[in-house]
């Protein structure tokens, strides 16, 4: 790797499996500092473990992003301890896809608590730390779903078209400050998203979906943002949209 990022901190939300977990491999193996937030502590501590044994450096620290006070505490002690905070990944999110008529209330609030909530609590927490220094990176993971909206995925769609608006929106709003901002629209990637799936019919045509194609890897969508966020300071790559090649929609 090439150390653009290096003396740069870097908090991934999400961090213990899938993308988070392959961004923030990823983003010590150009030598940033990585803040590895997730619930779960043991995965997390495990993840600091390997990144630093890879000659990385990594700071665990156990968040649930639907906790406002929890996501404070989690930038508060990164700029604390490192000193800085130069790029927030917005990655922590779940789908629970299916219809509106048979869906239930409790998952469309956990939805948006996470997706929508979430990504606002990190990026309000660290947004007066960046104009401060005058510089940083705010990478939300949005999907191809915040570009389409699909009979059995309205909720999920909303969400992710919700993380669109108000990235845009943020854009507008600090590239003064010489803040960049980016989304990611993966389509189907191989990971752990779909566990948490209550509608069986839903879980059942997302499974038979990914039977159907290769889906891209974590890594894959990791590469993106690498991407992104080590083009020189004058380039703010704004949207990246990432599909499977067998993937139509």
């Amino acid at each position: 790797m090439t150390g653009k990022l290096k003396e740069q901190v870097a908090i991934i939300t999400g961090a213990s499996a899938g993308i988070g977990e392959a961004t923030a491999i990823a983003l010590a193996a150009e030598g940033a500092t990585v803040v590895l937030a997730a619930r779960r502590g043991d995965r997390i501590q495990a993840l600091a473990e390997r990144i630093e044994a890879s000659g990385g450096k990594a700071l665990p620290i156990v968040t649930d992003v639907t906790d406002e006070n929890q996501v404070n505490h989690l930038v508060a002690k990164a700029n604390v301890e490192l000193g800085r905070v130069d790029i927030l990944v917005n990655n922590a999110g779940i789908a629970l896809l299916g219809t509106i008529e048979a869906g239930n209330s409790s998952d469309w609030r956990r939805s948006f608590d996470i997706n929508v909530l979430g990504l606002l609590y990190a990026t309000h927490a660290v947004l007066p730390l960046l104009k401060a220094q005058k510089s940083g990176h705010i990478v939300n993971i949005s999907s191809v779903a915040g570009r389409t909206a699909r009979a059995g995925v309205g909720v999920y769609n909303a969400t992710k078209w919700g993380v669109n608006a108000l990235s845009e929106a943020l854009r507008q709003e600090v590239h003064k400050d010489n803040i960049r901002v980016t989304i990611i629209e993966p389509g189907l990637v191989d990971t752990e998203i779909d566990n948490q799936i209550t509608d069986p019919v839903a879980k059942q045509r997302i499974e038979e979906r990914r039977k159907a194609i290769t889906p891209l890897h974590s890594e894959d969508v990791a590469a993106a943002i690498v991407y992104a966020v080590t083009q020189p300071s004058r380039v703010n790559v704004n949207e990246i949209l990432i599909r499977p090649t067998g993937q139509e929609h």
